[in-house]
């Protein structure tokens, strides 16, 4: 049986943790990697977009990860319950001519009794920033 610790329940600690693991492969780049954090039949909502399975998710990055060059994340607890974790978040990334922007938004969280997560829902938001204006580098 395929498990992601921690698992479920979560206490603060726990949550953190898998916050901060989130955090950590978002930041790798790596679409193979993050997809093993979800259930093979994952729900996502991503802005506009809606993404089912670890098929669509590693397509649905490596396509982001296209558009969204020098790409830097930082997650933010906000709370949790049993086997749900809301995170706030932000990220900066450049587009392909130079321009930077800052990605601002909340997602909600549900995870299975195995640890990955059965349903994201992301709400985000763009914002152009100047170079100098970068919070991550």
């Amino acid at each position: 049986m395929e498990q992601k610790h921690p698992l479920p329940p979560f206490t603060l600690e726990t949550a953190l943790e898998k916050i901060q693991l989130a955090e950590d492969a978002w930041n790798s780049q790596d679409p193979e990697k993050v997809s093993k954090a979800y259930t093979i039949d994952s729900e996502w909502r991503n802005r506009d977009i809606f993404v089912s399975g670890r098929e669509e998710i590693v397509v649905f990055l490596q396509k982001k990860w296209e558009r969204e060059l020098n790409y830097k994340l930082k997650k933010e607890y906000w709370a949790h319950t049993d086997n749900r974790i809301a995170v706030r978040f932000e990220y900066e990334y450049q587009t392909k001519d130079g321009n930077w922007f800052r990605a601002y938004g909340n997602e909600n969280w549900e995870f299975d009794e195995n640890g990955l997560m059965a349903k994201r829902f992301a709400s985000i938001n763009d914002l152009a920033i100047r170079e100098e204006y970068r919070k991550f580098r």
